[in-house]
């Protein structure tokens, strides 16, 4: 099924821990729709300004596979509202070029530098509301004492 011209619910639902721990990663109808929305919205624009493929590594996830990842329980992810970019999977554009397009260009409601170093971030975690209450926030993702930190971004 596809979510928009170039992502698919399968891309957007793949988890190897999923399928290794036997998880059902299925989304819901709602949520559904909410990936709908953040591929209209995001993930389309960008794989549209650049022209290459661009990987999702994490898109929708129960709350049981968020729960053996031991994410966030506040994750967007789990609403269908977030995905985890990685330009790097294909090597012809940079995690640093799609974070900044996204801040110059598109409506989010979260944008996060994961990771990285100050000249590319491991991953670009990016989520969208649809109902038009996206706050815009920006933030670096690091890591203090063994925990994952965040802080405004500069």
């Amino acid at each position: 099924m596809q979510l928009s011209e170039h992502l698919t619910l399968a891309e957007a639902t793949k988890s190897q821990t999923a399928t290794r721990l036997g998880i059902d990663n299925s989304p819901t109808i709602a949520h559904l729709e909410s990936l709908r929305s953040v591929a209209k919205n995001i993930f389309e624009p960008i794989r549209n300004h650049f022209g290459v493929p661009i990987a999702v590594t994490s898109g929708y996830r129960s709350k049981a596979l968020n729960d053996a990842i031991r994410g966030s329980r506040r994750s967007q992810h789990c609403h269908g509202q977030a995905l985890d970019i990685d330009a790097d999977v294909f090597g012809r554009i940079t995690n640093g070029e799609i974070f900044h397009y996204i801040k110059s260009n598109l409506d989010f409601d979260q944008l996060i530098w994961e990771f990285g170093n100050e000249d590319n971030p491991d991953w670009v975690h990016v989520s969208f509301v649809g109902d038009g209450s996206n706050r815009g926030e920006i933030l670096t993702a690091y890591r203090e004492n063994g925990r994952t930190r965040y802080k405004k971004f500069k």
